[in-house]
C-alpha cells in the first residue's frame, strides 16, 4: 500500500495565479537542492558532526526545504483551479466582496486556505468571514462573531 492511502486527502481549492505561485516557489526550492548539499558536504570537511553547527544548521535548512517541497507537490497534485469572479450574482471561491460595516468599508478576495493572505485582503472560504460570505448576493447582511464582538456586514459589491 502507498504511504498516501493512510493519509486524510485534502483537496485544495487555488486560484490560477495561486498555483503559479505555487509553482514558482517549488521551482525556486529544487533550484536550492544543489547549494544545500553543497553546504552539507562543506561543513562535513569542519570535523566532528556531533559538535558540528554549520552542519546541523545545513541538515536543517535541507529538512526545512524539502518539506515544503512535499507540501507544494501534495497541494498542487490535489488541486482544482477555480474561474475568479466568474459568478457575479453569489459569492463564491475567487469572488472579490466589499463590504461596508459602520461606515466603513473593506474589500477581500475570498480564496482557499492555501493562497490566504488577510494582509493583502485575500480570505480563506473556509474563515469565519469567507464560509459565511458563501453563496450571499449583493444587499445581504451578515453577522460575525470576533475577539472583539460582533460586526455586521453588509455586501455592497461583488465582482
Amino acid at each position: 500500500m502507498e504511504k498516501e492511502e493512510h493519509m486524510v486527502r485534502k483537496d485544495y481549492q487555488l486560484t490560477k495565479d495561486g498555483k503559479k505561485e505555487l509553482e514558482n516557489e517549488l521551482n525556486q526550492l529544487v533550484g536550492q537542492r544543489g547549494a544545500i548539499a553543497d553546504k552539507i558536504a562543506t561543513a562535513r570537511d569542519f570535523g566532528d558532526l556531533k559538535e558540528n553547527a554549520e552542519y546541523s544548521a545545513a541538515k536543517d535548512e535541507q529538512s526545512q526545504v524539502e518539506t515544503r517541497i512535499s507540501d507544494i507537490e501534495a497541494i498542487l497534485k490535489h488541486a482544482t483551479v477555480i474561474q475568479a469572479g466568474k459568478n457575479t450574482t453569489k459569492v463564491t471561491v475567487g469572488s472579490t466582496v466589499d463590504l461596508k460595516a459602520d461606515g466603513k468599508r473593506v474589500s477581500y478576495t475570498i480564496v482557499g486556505s492555501v493562497e490566504a493572505d488577510p494582509l493583502e485582503g485575500k480570505i480563506s472560504n473556509e474563515s469565519p468571514i469567507g464560509s459565511a460570505l458563501i453563496g450571499k448576493k449583493v444587499g445581504e447582511k451578515i453577522t460575525i462573531t470576533t475577539p472583539k464582538g460582533k460586526i455586521e456586514y453588509e455586501i455592497t459589491k461583488l465582482s
